[in-house]
């Protein structure tokens, strides 16, 4: 006996053993044997990461595992995902590893997975991979090889499901997906019992119906394979918290689908309305007090192929229902609903809605509403009704919503309108029948701006062809507006999405463009303020957005308008608003001590704002301009130093900041100054308070100027001054060069000098001349101007005046050297009267040459230490002035 349980011991050593091993030995031969057979049936690309095998944790099974698998479509839907997931699992016999064919699978697990199915516009779907063999042929005795799926249990979780279908407009995406079934799909006839939840999003062409709607179904299905029949037996399905059962069936045939289904809620409590809203928005349904019904119904019954859908007949009633929240002031009363979704022929198109009935009332004011909605799928026709007064600020008095921000205000109206969504999309406006009027008051809104917008009143006037805004009365922050016109495609704007269109007078007392600077509070958590006993607030810069809904001209006036910290009074102009651009043009105001008139355009269309202006101001002050325009402050740094009036021309484009302040290393064109009259204070401009300290004649203390004019061309962060002149006390200055937004500075100016200016010497020198020779003599003198604008560096160009002096001197003198000789010269620049005892013969040519090169070298050296004088203010050397 002992020997016979010690040889079992070693069978059951031995057997552990091999189901330790097997997993190892075999588990390279399976990984090849079934990526070979995927692509032997499969027209995509299937990859894992890892494979896994084990022979214990679902023994007697083996449990094949795949880790972060994916299927890629190929061709044509070439590149996207079919399927990915962490995990799949595969359970199935031991022997069921070792075959190629006819594998049964017992069960299925699969984890954090995306099925993504999709049905492109010709009907192809790109769950169709599996690889047809169009030679084969299957005889009547011969059963189907390939996957045989004898499931008993399948489970799916934490995983989404996508379901395109672009030839019938139908988008299905289930999120956050629990599903488990379990059954014998081995037999023809089973029971199938199922468990499952998600969130639902549904849109059918281009309505959504469902958006991300919690949904539960607790159901057993009768599964007759042979007939491809499955039944509802026992069931509970939840939208949200509205409870539905199911009775019918769903049957499979080779050319269609038939459809047998009818639904109810299980109760008629009011309640059940409640819980279709999600639960996002409400709180405490289970404490709300409710008095009336609320009872859905419907039927589903018919062909499913690609003509038709099943009719259909689904009802939603309540008669004389309320309800109230215990923790909410106030109830809503006389609640009557009655809708009808409708279906008679099993056409689409015939598909429609019916509302003859929907009241409800909130402290005491009535809200009535009846309509249809026929055509549905084709061209709708909308025929609606609506008249009432709503107060917005009760919706959270009633209802425990989470909104994005409270409201308030009074809505009254009493409108009909009748019309097909191909006039709305075609502004076919003539064949729109929309009369009535409708209001808002006191209306409150968070617009993002800095401050709320208060709508102090606004009226609209319906009539078919045309809605007129009687009037509009806003305010936000220091801005008020007063707004009426015509709007051109009320309808359009309102049911499908189209920008707002139409011409509007506005006016305006104040007008700050600050106020419509929007803030995003990007702040994280206070801790860290907390502990240092600070609050610290960390907000995104602002942005001024343009409404991207808006095409619309507006005509407006403002008396006053605040732009940053600058004030335009009297502002008038036409501002078009289109694509999240507002284009203006004939924009005049009075600003600086002058006046303005601009024409161009601003855009917020793209993530970095951009403008282009032409900007024309007139008779502006200097000073004011200077203190208010940053982009004077940059583009023309010494008018900081001028106190008058100017004229200027502005051609400008380039990106912007935020709150719409021009990006200065952006800006591209030209512009045209023209100083009417100017007083200049050196004090303030330390470039020429330098140039006047380098050259001492130049008195630039009490300069003044008067129509001086020049032109500017920006580029890449540089500013070009093109050539201009001025006039210091008779001595003319020319201008040019360029300077950066960093204020360096690369110039050259050229003063015409008249001779006499450059002191004694030259005086005397002088008076060898002609007097009218002496008095137009002139010396062009070169200054270089590099540095900065606050820290200057001047320089001379000292020798090309020296040159030109000095020839100018000796060519009015030749006719005295050639009749009295060299000497005449050195008595020239000496002023001496004796007689030259060095003259040399005059008949030594060679000795004439040498005489004349010498003098003129001392006529040079004479005249560069003259120069050397008088620049930069000092004394000129008596002893450095004589002839060597």
């Amino acid at each position: 006996m002992k020997k016979a349980f010690k040889i079992f011991g070693i069978i059951i050593g031995v057997l552990v053993l091999l189901l330790i091993a097997a997993p190892f030995l075999f588990k390279g031969s399976l990984e090849k044997m079934l990526k070979r057979t995927i692509n032997e049936n499969l027209n995509a690309t299937v990859e894992w990461q890892e494979l896994d095998l084990s022979l214990f944790s679902s023994f007697p099974d083996a449990s094949l595992k795949l880790n972060n698998f994916s299927v890629t479509n190929k061709a044509p839907f070439l590149g996207d995902t079919l399927a990915s997931g962490n995990t799949l699992k595969l359970d199935m016999g031991i022997m069921q590893l070792f075959k190629s064919k006819d594998l049964k699978i017992d069960a299925v697990k699969l984890d954090n997975a995306l099925i993504n199915i999709k049905i492109d516009s010709l009907g192809n779907a790109n769950y169709d991979v599996a690889i047809k063999d169009e030679n084969a042929v299957v005889s009547e005795n011969t059963s189907e090889e390939g996957f045989t799926f004898d499931l008993r249990n399948y489970e799916i979780t934490n995983s989404r499901i996508n379901y395109l279908d672009k030839q019938n407009k139908t988008y299905l995406t289930l999120t956050d997906v629990q599903h488990t079934g379990s059954g014998d799909l081995s037999e023809e006839i089973s029971n199938l019992d199922t468990k499952t939840q998600a969130f639902v999003s549904f849109k059918f062409d281009e309505t959504e119906y469902l958006t991300k709607n919690r949904v539960s179904l607790d159901a057993v299905f009768k599964l007759d394979l042979k007939n491809q029949q499955y039944t509802f037996l026992e069931n509970e399905a939840k939208i949200n918290d509205l409870a539905l059962t199911f009775d019918g069936f769903v049957k499979i045939n080779e050319t269609n689908n038939e459809v047998d289904i009818t639904f109810k809620t299980p109760s008629s409590d009011f309640k059940n309305f409640l819980a279709v809203i999600p639960e996002t928005y409400l709180k405490q349904i289970s404490d709300v007090k409710t008095t009336g019904n609320f009872i859905v119904t419907g039927m589903l019954k018919g062909i499913v192929d690609e003509t038709y859908i099943p009719t259909m007949d689904i009802k939603v009633t309540s008669d004389n229902a309320s309800f109230k929240y215990p923790d909410l002031p106030k109830t809503v009363d006389n609640i009557t609903i009655d809708a009808q979704l409708k279906n008679e022929t099993g056409l689409l198109k015939d598909t429609y809605l019916n509302i003859p009935k929907l009241t409800f009332r909130i402290d005491g004011e009535p809200f009535r509403m009846n309509g249809n909605i026929k055509n549905m799928t084709e061209n709708p026709l909308i025929n609606l009704e609506m008249q009432g007064t709503l107060n917005l600020a009760n919706i959270k008095k009633v209802l425990p919503m989470e909104m994005e921000q409270d409201l308030s205000g009074i809505f009254k109206a009493d409108i009909f309108a009748r019309f097909d969504m191909e006039s709305v999309e075609k502004e076919q406006y003539q064949k729109m029948d929309i009369r009535g009027t409708a209001s808002l008051t006191n209306f409150t809104y968070d617009a993002g701006f800095k401050n709320e917008l208060k709508v102090t009143n606004a009226s609209l006037s319906l009539q078919p062809g045309a809605f007129t805004l009687k009037e509009l009365n806003a305010k936000t922050g220091q801005t008020d507006i007063k707004a009426s016109g015509n709007i051109q495609n009320l309808i359009p704007f309102l049911v499908s999405k189209q920008d707002l269109k139409g011409r509007f007078a506005v006016q305006s007392n104040t007008f700050n463009v600050n106020d419509f600077m929007a803030t995003t509070d990007n702040s994280p958590s206070n801790k860290t303020s907390e502990l240092k006993g600070t609050q610290q607030k960390n907000q995104a810069p602002e942005a001024v957005k343009i409404p991207d809904f808006l095409d619309a001209t507006l005509d407006f006036n403002a008396n006053t308008v605040i732009y940053g910290d600058m004030e335009l009074k009297n502002a008038k102009g036409t501002a078009t608003i289109q694509n999240e651009t507002i284009s203006i043009r004939n924009f005049t105001s009075d600003i600086f001590g002058g006046n303005i008139a601009l024409s161009g355009n601003v855009s917020t269309k793209n993530e970095v704002p951009t403008f282009a202006m032409n900007l024309d101001l007139s008779k502006i002050d200097i000073t004011q301009s200077f203190e208010k325009l940053e982009m004077f402050q940059y583009l023309v740094p010494i008018a900081k130093a001028l106190h008058g009036s100017l004229n200027t021309k502005f051609e400008l484009s380039g990106n912007m900041t935020n709150d719409l302040s021009p990006q200065l290393s952006t800006l591209a064109g030209t512009a045209l100054a023209q100083v009417l009259t100017a007083e200049v204070d050196t004090k303030d401009a330390p470039l020429l308070s330098a140039l006047g300290n380098k050259v001492s004649f130049l008195n630039l203390e009490r300069l003044s100027l008067k129509n001086v004019t020049t032109n500017l061309t920006f580029n890449n962060g540089r500013i070009e001054v093109k050539p201009f002149h001025f006039d210091v006390k008779g001595v003319d200055v020319a201008v040019s060069g360029t300077h950066g937004l960093d204020k360096t500075i690369d110039y050259n100016l050229v003063l015409d000098v008249p001779a006499k200016y450059l002191g004694s010497d030259i005086t005397k020198l002088l008076q060898k001349l002609d007097p009218k020779e002496a008095e137009a003599m002139r010396v062009a003198l070169p200054i270089g101007l590099k540095g900065s604008f606050t820290s200057p560096q001047v320089s001379l160009n000292t020798e090309t005046a020296i040159n030109k002096l000095t020839q100018e001197l000796i060519a009015k003198q030749k006719d005295k050297l050639i009749d009295k000789g060299a000497g005449i010269l050195e008595d020239f620049l000496e002023g001496n009267t004796k007689k030259d005892t060095t003259k040399t013969s005059t008949g030594n040519n060679s000795g004439n040459t040498n005489q004349q090169q010498n003098t003129q070298q001392q006529t040079t050296d004479k005249i560069k230490n003259i120069f050397e004088g008088i620049m930069g203010g000092r004394k000129k050397n008596k002893d450095s002035t004589k002839t060597p």
